[in-house]
């Protein structure tokens, strides 16, 4: 039974209990509401939520569990041999898992039948031509202990999902005999019932952190995997990228530095651009536009924020790179080869991220009390005095907090760099040059047939996690920066 199956007859079973719930309470005080604790539809929700709330936390947890089970259980079947040099136990689980899948979708497209696919004697060679040939991307090699693992994984799992879909049948139709039951004109419905939302609207509140947990726990588990098989100081001394794919990274080499460099270059031109406009552009439309101008100049900004990224790409790639080729190419100052470039990239993103600071300044402005620019004005100072002494460093935490989002932001483009600034991981002081950026190559590195067990493509999740390490040391900074203008002008 597909999950959304499951999940649309447990919401029957409560709608249907909701109906039954508020005409039990409404026969037991004799057809009269006055004779109820608590209006009718509390008794209706509480026999709801008594079907929804045990039942969907119950297919939430199930469905962190099983994987969690399936692949300790499978685990156990994997042997030192299967492992082999170069790999780990998680990267074979992996194709342990890619190898379950295809089975599944192979037989569902009738490439091959059930029992062929549970056939525990069947060769594993032969096994994974057919799922290749069934357009399945299996692309480690296949030994018999691991197809022997990836039937079992896929038998362990079918199992172990009926056993949640009959379980969770079985707690909803429990928590409608429940709700059902206790349903009379005395029960407190209503506290109950609100006491059940006050939990739910706590769990969404933690869904936030918990995602933010399970994002950071998935790069550490991934980087570790990393790691084990390349050198730690390599990746993050090293002065070159060039993966090779031919193998298992023997002749790759995964610095960090030139990926690091670009992406610092490229955001601190965009930086460069986008925080001067910005911010001048949201002092005029704060202080000086008339409310005319601000209705029209402000839309017109933000309309910027709105565009897609791929067309701030094309915008670099076909727009500014050859305008930037007129000045300062071959036929100009000879410094620019191409239209790929850090400049290239830098001057698309700025203008990107001007925006962000405008509009998030001008909030921040308009927000400074109008009794403290009186109080200025009043003792003499001018208007071009009062902006630079008293509303600047007043609004300075939200300013902060704008320029916090920009770099991010820029930290973290991909398309404009893809684009405008080329592929090519170098060390240079030369703006005019192409580079690259750690997201352009996290992406590269996770797309096309790359072996997902292999350092090339692992590496993008040291890549992430650095780049995540970073912008944390930036938003420190940034509350530390903040915290001293805090003490000084508050």
């Amino acid at each position: 039974m597909p999950l959304s199956l499951l999940i649309a007859i447990i919401l029957i079973i409560g709608v249907v209990g909701y109906v039954l719930g508020r005409r039990r309470a409404m026969a037991s005080a004799g057809g009269d509401s006055r004779g109820l604790h608590s209006l009718p539809v509390y008794y209706g929700s509480n026999v709801l939520l008594s079907v929804l709330v045990p039942a969907f936390a119950f297919i939430i947890i199930a469905l962190i569990v099983i994987p969690l089970y399936i692949d300790t259980h499978v685990s156990a079947m994997i042997t030192e041999a299967d492992i082999g040099e170069g790999s780990s136990l998680g990267l074979v689980m992996a194709e342990v898992r890619r190898v379950a899948e295809g089975l599944d979708n192979a037989v569902a497209m009738g490439a091959i039948s059930d029992e062929m696919a549970r056939n525990a004697g069947a060769n594993a060679s032969d096994m994974a031509q057919r799922l290749r040939d069934a357009g399945q991307v299996i692309t480690g090699e296949v030994t018999g202990n691991i197809l022997a693992a990836a039937q079992e994984y896929r038998a362990t799992s079918k199992i172990l999902h009926v056993g949640m879909i009959v379980m969770a049948l079985v707690i909803a139709l429990g928590g409608f005999a429940f709700g059902y039951r206790r349903t009379e004109k005395d029960f407190r419905a209503r506290n109950v019932v609100e006491r059940v939302i006050l939990a739910i609207l706590i769990a969404a509140a933690s869904v936030a952190i918990l995602t933010t947990i399970g994002i950071i726990l998935s790069l550490i588990f991934n980087t570790i995997e990393f790691f084990r098989i390349y050198p730690f100081t390599e990746f993050f001394f090293g002065l070159n990228w060039s993966p090779s794919f031919s193998g298992r990274g023997g002749s790759s080499e995964l610095g960090f530095v030139p990926l690091l460099w670009g992406t610092l270059y490229i955001s601190f031109i965009a930086l460069s651009v986008a925080v001067p406009i910005g911010l001048f552009a949201a002092v005029y439309l704060s202080e000086y536009a008339s409310p005319r101008v601000r209705s029209v100049a402000k839309p017109a900004l933000e309309v910027l924020a709105g565009i897609p990224t791929i067309v701030y790409g094309l915008f670099a790639l076909l727009t500014i790179g050859p305008m930037l080729t007129t000045v300062f190419g071959r036929d100009g100052l000879g410094w620019m080869g191409g239209a790929s470039s850090v400049m290239t990239a830098g001057l698309v993103m700025g203008i990107m991220l001007i925006p962000f600071v405008s509009s998030l300044s001008d909030d921040i402005i308009n927000a400074v009390p109008q009794a403290m620019r009186d109080g200025s004005l009043g003792l003499g100072a001018t208007k071009s005095e009062t902006i630079k002494q008293v509303i600047l460093p007043a609004a300075l935490p939200g300013i902060v907090g704008a320029i916090l989002l920009a770099a991010s932001r820029a930290i973290g483009e991909t398309m404009i760099v893809v684009m405008g600034a080329g592929a090519a991981a170098r060390l240079s002081l030369n703006p005019f040059e192409a580079m690259t950026t750690v997201t352009a190559k996290i992406v590269s590195q996770l797309t096309g047939d790359s072996d997902f067990s292999s350092p090339e493509a692992l590496v993008a999740f040291a890549l992430g996690m650095s780049l995540f390490v970073i912008t944390l040391g930036m938003n420190i900074l940034a509350l530390h920066i903040v915290q001293k203008y805090r003490e000084q002008y508050d």
